[in-house]
Protein backbone atom coordinates (compact mmCIF):
# COMPACT_ATOMS: atom_id res chain seq x y z
CA UNK A 1 0.00 0.00 0.00
CA UNK A 2 1.13 3.16 -0.85
CA UNK A 3 1.87 6.05 1.50
CA UNK A 4 -0.83 8.04 1.07
CA UNK A 5 -3.13 5.41 1.18
CA UNK A 6 -1.93 4.22 4.58
CA UNK A 7 -2.17 7.75 5.94
CA UNK A 8 -5.64 8.40 4.65
CA UNK A 9 -6.57 4.98 5.98
CA UNK A 10 -4.94 6.20 9.11
CA UNK A 11 -6.56 9.04 9.62
CA UNK A 12 -10.42 7.59 8.63
CA UNK A 13 -9.18 4.55 10.94
CA UNK A 14 -9.01 7.16 13.97
CA UNK A 15 -11.93 9.16 13.11
CA UNK A 16 -14.18 5.88 13.26
CA UNK A 17 -13.50 5.76 17.15
CA UNK A 18 -14.36 9.35 17.72
CA UNK A 19 -18.05 10.26 19.86
CA UNK A 20 -20.73 11.16 17.72
CA UNK A 21 -24.38 12.95 18.74
CA UNK A 22 -26.99 10.92 17.35
CA UNK A 23 -29.71 11.66 15.20
CA UNK A 24 -33.14 11.68 16.91
CA UNK A 25 -34.90 11.84 13.48
CA UNK A 26 -33.43 7.56 13.27
CA UNK A 27 -31.07 5.75 11.93
CA UNK A 28 -29.89 4.13 8.44
CA UNK A 29 -28.63 0.39 7.65
CA UNK A 30 -26.91 0.75 4.31
CA UNK A 31 -26.45 -2.50 2.61
CA UNK A 32 -25.89 -3.64 -1.01
CA UNK A 33 -27.63 -5.73 -3.12
CA UNK A 34 -25.48 -7.41 -5.63
CA UNK A 35 -27.54 -9.13 -7.42
CA UNK A 36 -29.70 -6.32 -8.40
CA UNK A 37 -26.88 -4.09 -8.62
CA UNK A 38 -28.34 -1.61 -6.06
CA UNK A 39 -27.22 -0.27 -2.77
CA UNK A 40 -30.36 -0.90 -0.07
CA UNK A 41 -30.79 1.62 3.22
CA UNK A 42 -33.26 0.90 5.67
CA UNK A 43 -34.56 4.03 7.82
CA UNK A 44 -35.42 3.23 11.36
CA UNK A 45 -37.24 5.56 13.68
CA UNK A 46 -35.45 6.45 17.30
CA UNK A 47 -35.79 8.70 19.97
CA UNK A 48 -32.60 9.61 21.93
CA UNK A 49 -32.83 9.22 25.64
CA UNK A 50 -31.12 11.60 28.64
CA UNK A 51 -27.83 9.55 28.27
CA UNK A 52 -27.58 10.49 24.63
CA UNK A 53 -28.79 6.71 23.96
CA UNK A 54 -30.75 6.26 21.16
CA UNK A 55 -34.08 4.01 21.93
CA UNK A 56 -36.74 1.74 20.30
CA UNK A 57 -40.68 4.69 20.18
CA UNK A 58 -42.24 1.15 20.57
CA UNK A 59 -40.54 -0.47 23.67
CA UNK A 60 -38.81 2.73 25.67
CA UNK A 61 -35.56 0.95 25.71
CA UNK A 62 -32.01 1.35 24.36
CA UNK A 63 -31.79 -0.33 20.46
CA UNK A 64 -28.58 -2.32 21.12
CA UNK A 65 -25.62 -1.66 19.03
CA UNK A 66 -23.48 -5.11 19.32
CA UNK A 67 -26.50 -7.89 18.61
CA UNK A 68 -29.01 -8.35 16.24
CA UNK A 69 -32.43 -6.23 16.80
CA UNK A 70 -35.53 -7.24 14.97
CA UNK A 71 -37.56 -3.72 13.85
CA UNK A 72 -39.63 -2.87 11.41
CA UNK A 73 -38.17 -0.12 8.55
CA UNK A 74 -39.89 2.80 8.03
CA UNK A 75 -38.93 3.60 4.94
CA UNK A 76 -36.90 1.54 2.00
CA UNK A 77 -34.35 3.23 0.22
CA UNK A 78 -32.15 1.86 -3.38
CA UNK A 79 -30.34 3.50 -5.65
CA UNK A 80 -27.71 2.47 -8.44
CA UNK A 81 -25.41 5.00 -7.31
CA UNK A 82 -24.80 7.23 -3.94
CA UNK A 83 -26.27 10.13 -5.68
CA UNK A 84 -29.66 8.07 -6.88
CA UNK A 85 -29.97 6.63 -3.33
CA UNK A 86 -29.05 10.36 -1.73
CA UNK A 87 -31.99 12.24 -3.73
CA UNK A 88 -34.49 9.27 -2.28
CA UNK A 89 -33.69 9.71 1.00
CA UNK A 90 -32.79 13.78 0.82
CA UNK A 91 -35.11 14.83 -1.38
CA UNK A 92 -37.93 12.88 -2.13
CA UNK A 93 -40.05 12.85 0.75
CA UNK A 94 -40.97 15.13 3.42
CA UNK A 95 -39.97 15.75 5.76
CA UNK A 96 -36.71 14.36 5.42
CA UNK A 97 -35.34 11.62 8.06
CA UNK A 98 -32.30 12.66 8.54
CA UNK A 99 -32.06 16.22 11.26
CA UNK A 100 -28.68 16.00 11.64
CA UNK A 101 -26.32 18.10 9.17
CA UNK A 102 -23.02 15.71 10.63
CA UNK A 103 -25.47 12.51 10.35
CA UNK A 104 -26.28 13.60 6.63
CA UNK A 105 -22.79 14.04 5.41
CA UNK A 106 -21.66 10.34 7.26
CA UNK A 107 -24.61 8.99 5.01
CA UNK A 108 -23.42 10.45 2.11
CA UNK A 109 -19.68 8.91 2.46
CA UNK A 110 -21.18 6.10 3.02
CA UNK A 111 -23.32 5.73 0.29
CA UNK A 112 -20.24 6.42 -1.72
CA UNK A 113 -18.60 3.55 -0.13
CA UNK A 114 -21.19 1.58 -0.62
CA UNK A 115 -20.85 2.51 -4.45
CA UNK A 116 -17.71 1.76 -4.81
CA UNK A 117 -17.59 -1.46 -3.56
CA UNK A 118 -21.05 -2.58 -5.84
CA UNK A 119 -19.07 -1.36 -8.87
CA UNK A 120 -15.88 -3.22 -7.91
CA UNK A 121 -18.12 -6.31 -6.82
CA UNK A 122 -16.52 -5.95 -3.43
CA UNK A 123 -18.67 -6.77 0.00
CA UNK A 124 -19.41 -3.28 1.91
CA UNK A 125 -19.49 -2.77 5.56
CA UNK A 126 -20.91 0.19 6.81
CA UNK A 127 -18.76 2.59 9.44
Amino acid sequence: MNQAIAEAAAIDQKLSKRPINLDPGGYIIIYLDHEQGLICAKHFTNFIDDRGLACDPATGKPIPTRSKVERLPTRLYSGRTAKEICVQLFEAHAPCPITMIDHASYLGREFQRAEAALLSGQEYVQD
